[in-house]
């Protein structure tokens, strides 16, 4: 019976080796594959005055814009789709603003959450847009987090720090008013 439970001690001792050994080597795998990923981004990891996260649109003719590349310029990322009522409302407004203020060095660049699917609805409202628009899934904007409230918008001051973040304004919408309190004196050079 002494070598029975000898045995058993063993035996039992073997088997929590072998689970120390198997939940180390499942933390380490666990570790090696998150490496290689991105960091997922929420949107309360963004901070006024801060650097902004870079992005890049790629507009509906292919061309590629990246918000490092506009560095003296103030910016605003706009997100909306075609079927936001809200976005229907704002994109004619941001539109003529940026057309207004082009040569005081404002640049405006629309993010459609749209599908490939719907890109004939996307290019006829891009149409009538005086910015670039182009689809997010073609694009790059990950440091804003996952857009799901539409529409939302960033600020980006000359100096390329986040100025306005859309996901933190109860009211994200742009009105004339808005574009006034916000945009304007970073176009006038007060910030």
């Amino acid at each position: 019976m002494n070598s029975r439970a000898g045995l058993c001690d063993e035996s039992h001792s073997v088997r929590i080796k072998r689970r120390a050994f198997l939940q180390g080597a499942a933390a380490w795998g666990v570790l090696l594959l998150s490496a290689g990923r991105p960091r997922l981004v929420r949107a309360n990891t963004l901070y006024l005055g801060a650097a902004a996260p870079p992005a890049t649109l790629v507009t509906l003719d292919g061309e590629t814009i990246s918000t490092s590349e506009l560095l003296g310029q103030v910016i605003i990322l706009t997100f909306w789709a075609t079927w936001c009522v809200p976005c229907r409302e704002e994109l004619p407004l941001l539109s003529s603003y940026a057309a207004e203020h082009a040569a005081a060095g404002l640049r405006v660049l629309g993010f459609s959450l749209d599908s490939a699917a719907k890109l004939r609805e996307v290019n006829r409202v891009a149409k009538s847009l005086r910015f670039p628009v182009g689809l997010l899934a073609n694009s790059s904007a990950a440091g804003y987090g996952r857009i799901w409230r539409l529409p939302v918008n960033f600020t980006i001051d000359r100096a390329g720090r986040l100025i306005d973040d859309g996901w933190k304004d109860r009211k994200p919408s742009w009105t004339a008013e808005r574009l006034e309190r916000i945009v304007s004196p970073l176009l006038a050079g007060s910030s």
